[in-house]
């Protein structure tokens, strides 16, 4: 068998297993990403993979950059990627990508023990900085005010309860059909 015959095989086997799964996402024939853990779990990290053309002979290139890992320090992914490594020297040769996710996720507390939450102070600044813009914008929508005049004529057109009279935007609606042609009779 040829590598890249291994590879389609593992590839349908990947897609198979992981149908569904939220946490495999194929970028592309020969690159994924698996997320082990679950979103909000604070251990949870996202391994980018990619097959080299000898892959399974030689080993995936596997990489913790995805932007989901920046809470992660450097100390802990090189430790996770040590890990995984020796997994792969282990499997050279096999389909290993299921072994390695699944070794992944039983051994995800002990890769993770020493990492320290870089979590807390991200999510703050990013959430506050993401909240004042948007109330921001709230305040900005309450100083808009209607003139008297502007006030008077909403209240001519509505009634007692506040609503418009029937038909008041039949007008509008004419106006519409005639100039998008409703049908010809003739």
């Amino acid at each position: 068998m040829t590598a890249n015959e291994d590879q389609e095989m593992e590839l349908e086997a990947l897609r198979s297993i992981y149908e569904g799964d939220e946490c495999f996402k194929e970028i592309s024939p020969v690159s994924f990403q698996f997320r082990v853990g679950e979103l909000e779990d604070s251990k949870a990290f996202i391994l980018d993979i990619t097959w080299p053309e000898t892959y399974p002979e030689t080993a995936p290139l596997i990489s913790l950059e995805a932007f989901f890992n920046n809470r992660i320090s450097a100390e802990t992914k090189q430790l996770i990627l040590a890990k995984l490594e020796e997994q792969v020297e282990a499997n050279l040769g096999a389909a290993m990508m299921y072994t390695l996710f699944e070794w992944a996720k039983e051994n995800q507390e002990t890769l993770m023990e020493n990492h320290k939450s870089i979590v807390t102070a991200v999510t703050l600044t990013s959430n506050s900085e993401v909240s004042e813009p948007a109330t921001a914008a709230k305040k900005k929508e309450k100083k808009e005010q209607l003139t008297k005049a502007q006030k008077r004529r909403m209240i001519n057109k509505t009634d007692h309860k506040g609503e418009l009279p029937r038909g008041w935007n039949w007008v509008d609606v004419i106006k519409h059909l005639s100039k998008t042609g409703g049908k010809d009779e003739d």
